[in-house]
């Protein structure tokens, strides 16, 4: 197969992230110094907008443009009309199609690599399905984008894969077809570089050490409410939540989240989620989660934050109304906002996603903003980072940048994240995520997720607000 090498050669650079103010409340904080690096993005050595033009993203990215006048052998470059699920447009419409392979000079080093894809035809999945290989090594076996972005196509795929070691000064990148032609819309790579080590602050934290050595006890209730749930509450999930301790308890200096299968109060599953809501309301500041995820087709862990006031903009309910959560009737959500840190599906293992839902971009509109980084031994533990400033949202996993949103504007729909939110820890089982790549496997019960640790960081040393302060 014919190939084109592309030589891009870049330093890496930090871009800054400015937090005005952190707001915090609650009945019950912590606040013990602490060192964290600032938020920050990476520049990658490697950025290409394949098959377009040169383009700046809204989070400050460069991206060098591909020049399309010298082709590949067997790819052509394209543009497709539109795109959802990303605020990169431009970046997704032009696109490579056909088998590629690209080589670029880098140094030698530890890289995360991201690729973007969308589908630009409204063609049945499983009509466009190919092999990615990074160094020659497999990553992505039968990819198909359109079956990645929920069976819709001219959707936006963004997946990281990080540890791609370079020792040649040769980074690879190979599409190879197994069904009709592989498609590509960018590709990036970061180095692995140690982040600046200046002052940031500890200002909550749980760190679950509180346990006998020899036996467990519930989490504190001065960090943590749990959830006692019915089956069905939310996201036809099929599991009930419990506080019993066979599902939620601190052990050994972890939190442990389980799940069971087990008749309990018309469900056939119990599990547990608990959640800061009026301990910890948290608006802008760095959170670090470490955690270990369950193995098992129809677990779904996640990590995630929901408005502390989940009314503010509502427009058909209130306060009044008994429950917003499971409430088609109430728009609360997604008016107000969603934050998803962590979420993984047991049948497409190792896939981690970071999302935001809000009134503008949301499922049910096939538009959500995301993106997923590839976590092989997710069954250990990572850290699983959020930093949220006042103008822009970033995901992390173990210091590795590998999605961002950026506030477009004042408009609340599309940024309702000017107002605190509150953490939310929980293990679901089935719902109408857990179960779209098929039935729950019994076979991987119990199953459990465990928590090392929940930090929070002001972004700056003296941000951190005294408690009930306005």
């Amino acid at each position: 197969m014919g190939s084109k090498q592309w030589v891009i050669a870049g330093l890496v650079r930090l871009c800054a992230q400015v937090v005005t103010l952190l707001g915090f409340s609650g009945a019950a904080m912590a606040a013990v110094d602490g060192s964290r690096p600032p938020p920050s993005a990476l520049q990658g050595v490697v950025s290409l907008n394949v098959g377009g033009k040169a383009y700046v993203a809204s989070d400050g990215r460069h991206f060098s443009g591909d020049d399309c006048a010298v082709e590949q052998a067997d790819s052509a470059c394209a543009n497709m009309a539109s795109i959802k699920g990303t605020q990169h447009i431009p970046l997704y419409q032009s696109y490579r199609l056909g088998e590629q392979t690209y080589d670029f000079e880098v140094p030698d080093g530890d890289y995360a690599v991201t690729l973007h894809f969308a589908e630009p035809f409204d063609q049945a999945v499983g009509s466009r399905v190919f092999d990615v290989r990074i160094q020659g090594q497999p990553i992505f076996q039968q990819l198909d984008v359109r079956a990645n972005r929920d069976g819709h196509h001219q959707a936006a795929l963004s997946r990281t894969v990080d540890h791609i070691a370079v020792s040649d000064g040769q980074l690879e990148v190979e599409l190879k077809t197994v069904e009709g032609a592989p498609i590509l819309s960018a590709i990036e790579a970061f180095q692995r570089v140690p982040l600046p080590d200046t002052a940031g602050r500890l200002i909550w934290s749980d760190e679950f050490d509180d346990a006998p050595k020899d036996g467990h006890q519930a989490p504190r209730s001065d960090r943590w409410v749990i959830d006692i749930w019915p089956a069905r509450k939310v996201n036809d999930e099929d599991q009930a939540y419990t506080g019993r301790a066979k599902n939620v308890r601190v052990e050994s200096g972890v939190l442990i989240l389980e799940a069971h299968q087990e008749a309990y109060q018309g469900a056939n599953y119990t599990a547990a989620r608990v959640h800061t809501k009026g301990l910890l309301d948290l608006q802008y500041g760095q959170i670090e989660v470490r955690a270990k995820l369950p193995r098992g087709q129809g677990t779904w862990p996640a990590i995630w934050m929901l408005p502390s006031n989940p009314f503010k903009f509502a427009t058909t309910c209130d306060a009044s109304v008994p429950e917003w959560q499971g409430n088609a009737d109430c728009d609360a959500w997604p008016n107000s906002g969603e934050i998803d840190i962590m979420e993984h599906v047991g049948f497409d293992p190792g896939v981690v996603h970071g999302t935001v839902h809000t009134k503008a971009y949301y499922w049910a509109n096939w538009n959500q903003h995301k993106g997923s980084i590839v976590l092989p031994d997710f069954d250990q533990f990572h850290r699983y980072q959020l930093i949220w400033t006042v103008d822009q949202i970033t995901w992390l996993v173990d210091d590795i940048p590998y999605f961002s949103y950026v506030r477009e504007s004042q408009d609340w729909a599309a940024w309702p994240f000017s107002e605190p939110f509150h953490l939310i820890l929980n293990l679901a089982i089935g719902g109408n995520w857990g179960r779209a790549g098929g039935p729950i496997d019994n076979r991987a019960l119990p199953a459990r997720m465990e928590v090392d640790y929940v930090r929070v960081y002001a972004l700056e040393p003296d941000a951190a607000m005294p408690p009930d302060s306005e």
